[in-house]
């Protein structure tokens, strides 16, 4: 099962500032979905956001 987490979990595991993980969400740079007012990210998709990010 895919582990989901919220901004603040997801910013962590990234060591991001939340506010910037949200605006690269809203822009569309990293995978996230929208539930209601709030960002989930899934971290097997963070993952491999993560692999192939120096590639684009």
């Amino acid at each position: 099962m895919h582990e989901v987490m919220t901004a603040a979990e997801a910013a962590e595991y990234l060591r991001l500032h939340v506010k910037t993980l949200c605006r690269l969400a809203r822009m569309g740079k990293v995978p996230a979905r929208k539930v209601g007012n709030e960002w989930r990210f899934v971290r097997e998709a963070l993952d491999r956001w993560l692999r192939t990010w120096g590639s684009k």
